[in-house]
């Protein structure tokens, strides 16, 4: 884990321990026994796995006082639970009493004797197989961690064969159907929806074995494999009925499925059996089954739904499809070209602020990048803050502006569709499995943003390059008439509009590339964006400014040559005929530095003009949304920006309480009371 991914996690746990620690000790808090229930399984209602079960965990996790948790235990045990051995971990500690790193043949019989009910089958601790972990009377071998997990793992098989061979004590190979379901309940019943529990006699119906009415151990063995690998069951049905287009599959299919997904069988074909049978309850008797068939056998708080259930279900998917766009369908087509209005008028007035902001030094550029070498004339101008001071001498402060009105007119539909189609194309080239998007992806939806906008910028920017030279030809030609945008617009035509468009493809394309995937990586792995951190607008200008950095400067030869393009060349002044032509006649005359005329301007001006616009589309967002659309992002990262901010975000909550159950998994396993029972106090 990585220092910002550990600090970003110690953040949830500390809102975690903070909304839930009820005990204030001096300037210190605490956590008491139901505060940590509350934290570790939050939503439980302790049908299947009871509160005093959870309790085992707290007596693991207050380690420094029993009567309450601090911080720094709380800290710890989440740690632990992180862990991708947790479970073992877990029961280790818990049947480690004297916290000496191992365990002994007295301390491994006292918990787990301590932890079974007086009605269970009582275990062998003198049989053969704990023999073999552990050795004789005489000499009992100390378990080491990796040691006890691996007696761990077969303990509830030895405690299965045992069960059964208490149950068939003339030894005919079956037990009855009432003494399998008790079996099974005592091992997983917390893994076993109701239907299922109350239909598992029936798995004699199966097989015509014994007497009708019994179980055999391959049958019990079979079912509890099924059981203890639901997870790996519930991945083959999964990818089974996604690659079948009736989204229904048969035992063939299942077991076709199960072994391309492994390079060994996974299971055997009385386990499909047993899958399929206790499946198939209340099914239309087809053999072919749906994911829903199959949820009575996953998901083990699975029930029948009632007439009223379904109905309110009903009523409340339509409230939820009101509340979130469910408008479109009610007014139309109408409707839904609103909500498109209403984004490109956000990203038009978020384009105007950030073009007006940063005006005068994108005139400085422009007149940096048109100055030629003194080959052709003397230079005007020594450097960028030169070229501000003599604008604002010889044409004053309104000169700082000039051209800013074509370049309003362009910038709304401009940003509008560069932000849009952004948004478009990483959506195409998401992962919609894990929501992952590959940096090269994302390139290219940044590069398309940038070639879709050119439509747009190219006459726009051919029209305010004109208007901001006008200001130095005037001094230099006083004869020279000054022309308004509509003249030039005008006296250019369609095709003279689009002069250079090559140049313009070559500069923004590159520059969306850089700048789109660069914002979406410092928002996420710099300012830690994500639901429960909502960035300041001094985070969201910042990344906008810094993306908008190498992308600006890393794309100023285009620029310079775009801009050579589309100025009209004075008498005396080098022409060019296109990016080829001009790029080599630059190079001759002017250098090198010549393609990076302006960079510093550029960089001033595309930092924060992109930063600027960025930050005021999500806070328009943000803060007027259209009715009955739900939260739109043109931006990568802008959704998690604008999301509501809470204590700890749902996908945290349901993380923290299957890491919880998880941790649980193999001391349940052993017994489904496991922790309940108290033994009598002597």
């Amino acid at each position: 884990m990585t220092t910002e991914a550990a600090n970003s996690a110690v953040e949830q746990y500390r809102k975690a321990f903070n909304k839930h620690a009820s005990l204030e000790v001096g300037s210190d808090r605490f956590m008491t026994k139901d505060d940590f229930l509350a934290a570790i399984a939050p939503g439980e209602d302790f049908a299947k796995i009871k509160r005093e079960q959870y309790g085992l965990l707290y007596k693991i996790a207050a380690t420094s006082d029993q009567d309450r948790i601090s911080f720094n235990d709380f800290v710890i045990f989440q740690n632990l639970l992180s862990k991708p051995d947790a479970e073992y971990e877990v029961a280790f500690r818990l049947f480690d009493v004297n916290n000496t790193g191992k365990i002994t043949y007295d301390q491994f019989k006292q918990v787990l004797s301590s932890n079974l009910p007086s009605d269970a089958v009582p275990f062998d601790f003198d049989c053969d197989w704990l023999k073999l972990y552990i050795g004789n009377k005489e000499g009992h071998y100390q378990l080491t961690y990796e040691e006890f997990s691996q007696l761990l793992k077969g303990l509830q098989g030895e405690r299965l064969r045992q069960e059964f061979k208490h149950y068939d004590q003339k030894q005919t190979g079956y037990i009855s159907t009432e003494n399998f379901k008790r079996i099974i309940l005592d091992i997983a019943q917390h893994k076993l929806s109701d239907l299922v529990i109350d239909h598992l006699p029936t798995l004699c119906n199966l097989y015509a074995t014994g007497s009708g009415t019994t179980i055999s151990f391959s049958n019990m063995v079979a079912f509890h494999n099924v059981i203890r690998n639901i997870d790996m069951v519930e991945l083959v049905i999964r990818r089974a009925i996604a690659a079948n287009q009736e989204n229904a599959i048969t035992k063939q299919d299942f077991l076709s499925q199960a072994a391309k997904t492994s390079r060994y069988s996974l299971f055997t074909p009385m386990e499909a059996d047993i899958i399929f049978h206790f499946a198939a309850v209340d099914s239309n008797g087809s053999g072919r089954l749906s994911l829903d068939d199959f949820e009575k056998i996953l998901d083990p708080r699975w029930r029948p739904i009632t007439q009223q259930e379904q109905q309110r279900l009903a009523e409340l998917g339509s409230q939820q499809k009101a509340a979130t766009g469910g408008e479109k369908e009610k007014h139309g087509f109408l409707w839904e070209v609103i909500g498109n209005m209403y984004s490109f008028t956000l990203g038009s007035i978020a384009g105007a602020v950030g073009a007006t902001a940063v005006y005068p030094i994108d005139l400085v550029k422009t007149r940096m990048q048109n100055q030629r070498s003194k080959v052709v004339g003397e230079l005007l101008y020594k450097n960028s803050l030169d070229c501000f001071r003599k604008v604002v001498k010889n044409e004053g402060f309104v000169g700082l502006y000039r051209g800013l009105g074509p370049q309003l007119v362009g910038v709304a539909p401009e940003k509008a569709i560069k932000l849009t189609v952004n948004d478009f194309v990483r959506n195409k080239l998401t992962n919609k499995q894990n929501g992952e998007i590959k940096f090269w992806q994302e390139m290219i939806a940044g590069g398309s943003a940038g070639a879709s906008q050119v439509v747009f910028t190219n006459p726009l920017e051919i029209v305010k390059i004109r208007l901001q030279v006008q200001g130095e030809q005037a001094k230099t030609h006083p004869d020279m008439p000054r022309r308004s945008a509509i003249w030039i617009v005008k006296n250019l035509g369609i095709v003279g509009l689009y002069k250079g468009v090559s140049a313009c493809l070559l500069r923004d394309v590159p520059f969306s590339a850089i700048y789109f995937p660069a914002y979406a990586h410092l928002k996420k792995d710099v300012f830690h964006e994500s639901p429960d951190h909502k960035l300041s607008i001094t985070e969201l200008l910042s990344a906008g400014a810094i993306a908008g950095m190498p992308a600006a400067y890393f794309t100023t030869p285009a620029d310079v040559i775009k801009t050579r393009l589309q100025v009209e060349a004075k008498k005396g002044q080098t022409s060019y005929t296109g990016i080829k032509d001009a790029a080599k006649k630059i190079y001759a005359e002017e250098g090198f530095k010549a393609f990076f005329k302006g960079g510093p301007a550029r960089i001033f001006r595309s930092s924060p003009q992109f930063g600027v616009t960025l930050t005021v589309y999500e806070l328009l967002q943000s803060n007027f949304p259209l009715p009955g659309h739900g939260a739109t992002s043109a931006t990568p990262g802008a959704a998690a920006a604008i999301a509501p901010e809470g204590p700890l975000s749902t996908d945290q909550q349901q993380l923290t309480a299957f890491q919880s159950r998880n941790a649980l998994k193999l001391l349940l396993d052993l017994d489904y009371r496991f922790g309940v029972y108290t033994p009598p106090s002597k």
